[in-house]
């Protein structure tokens, strides 16, 4: 294994995950939150406006759609 850089908060790390084992839960409770809310209401306009529903911010958004894991999501550009 080799040192990764946190996606998330940046500090270094050796593990399999983009991310380090103290932003792990943090992922997660973001990723729930946005599921739930994505089931209420699966429309925004942009990025910008999810992350202002959600509270998560626009580079973790972008990291968790690339990555497959937010589900239903129906952004209008």
């Amino acid at each position: 294994m080799e040192f990764k850089k946190c996606m998330r908060c940046g500090c270094f790390f050796i593990s399999e995950n983009d991310v380090c084992c103290n932003c792990q839960s943090k992922d997660k409770m973001d990723i729930s939150k946005l599921n739930s809310i994505l089931e209420e209401n699966n429309s925004f306009n942009s990025i910008q406006d999810l992350s202002i529903a959600s509270g998560v911010n626009v580079s973790n958004l972008n990291r968790f759609i690339s990555n497959n894991k937010i589900s239903g999501l129906n952004i209008k550009l």
